[in-house]
């Protein structure tokens, strides 16, 4: 075996191998038990590459294989330069990733210029290399909507996981042939929402159909309609998930943030966040929050970040302060 469990100055790559390692001792953890005491408190000596029995000190397994990479890099510089393989597998792009690119640049893969007399035959190749990466009517569909919902994830600035999330739920309506009659943008728009609830990084609909080119209505519609035929079960949207986001924009600190997440605690066993949308009362409980740590806001600079009325915020705050019985004047 090749060192892999140095004490000092361990290298980037053991330390996935140590995890591929933790994944083999639990499954052993999970279905062996000693067989010389029967105990199954099971230890990983990662040092010796064993599994031992803490009872009575029996080296149940050895040698686990570790199924990384042969070589150890150091800095991130050193395992750009020593791994051998692609990107991995995205279900952001429609070939996932795995087609062959030609660069746009013309150079060699020394990063010499390609001669003059042999553009014209590189531009042919790229040409062709972009007309057989989509074979068919479906890759097509799906290239047009991922670049879409790229386009769309870029603007709300949405982390990668979600894109992610948005391409699985597409790739799903595709499968399930549940474009045919809608239109892409509005599947698009509607599969982002839904990954955006499921990894709790809300956006509204309002946010949403403001940067894709359909209405709020069609995305709701179209949302329900996915949800529905693919069995996608969501919680609701709490107010608390909103908070963060909202008091960074309005450069409110960490206090004030908790204090409103207690505020909507305190609201929520009380049942008055009940069919409220999530959007008015995180906006409310911010403004009283940053009023009573003396951060005060104006209702105009809340609303216009939680992209709600002043109206809307002044009749929550009105509800919260009277039925939590806080003495804060507007």
């Amino acid at each position: 075996m090749k060192d892999k469990f140095s004490e000092k100055g361990k290298p980037i790559e053991n330390i996935s191998a140590k995890k591929r390692m933790q994944n083999d001792v639990s499954d052993t953890e999970k279905q062996n038990k000693c067989p010389e005491c029967g105990s199954e408190e099971l230890i990983g000596d990662y040092e010796r590459a064993e599994v031992v029995c803490a009872s009575c000190g029996l080296v149940i397994d050895e040698n686990l294989v570790d199924m990384g990479p042969e070589w150890r890099a150091f800095d991130h510089e050193q395992r750009d330069k020593r791994t051998r393989v692609g990107a991995p597998i995205t279900y952001t792009i429609h070939d996932k990733g795995l087609s062959t690119m030609i660069d746009w640049r013309n150079k060699d893969i020394y990063g010499r210029d390609i001669p003059a007399r042999n553009r014209a035959q590189w531009y042919r190749l790229r040409k062709w290399q972009r007309k057989i990466r989509i074979s068919g009517a479906t890759e097509r569909n799906l290239a047009f909507a991922l670049s879409e919902l790229d386009r769309d994830s870029s603007r709300l600035g949405l982390p990668r996981s979600v894109r992610e999330a948005a391409s699985v739920v597409y790739r799903s309506a595709v499968e399930n042939k549940l474009i045919r009659g809608r239109s892409i943008e509005g599947v698009v728009a509607a599969s982002l929402y839904a990954a955006c609830r499921r990894c709790n990084v809300p956006r509204t609909l309002d946010e949403i159909a403001e940067v894709s080119r359909v209405s709020k209505k069609e995305v709701g519609r179209t949302y329900r309609f996915l949800t529905r035929e693919l069995n996608i079960k969501l919680p609701p949207t709490s107010p608390v998930d909103y908070v963060p986001r909202f008091a960074s924009e309005l450069g409110l600190s960490g206090e004030v943030q908790s204090r409103a997440i207690e505020i909507i605690g305190k609201a929520m066993e009380k049942g008055l966040t009940s069919g409220r949308g999530p959007t008015g009362v995180a906006a409310a409980a911010l403004y009283i929050a940053s009023v009573l740590l003396g951060e005060r806001k104006t209702q105009r600079d809340v609303a216009d970040i939680a992209g709600v009325t002043e109206v809307t915020i002044r009749n929550r705050y009105k509800e919260l302060t009277e039925q939590l019985e806080m003495g804060v004047t507007l």
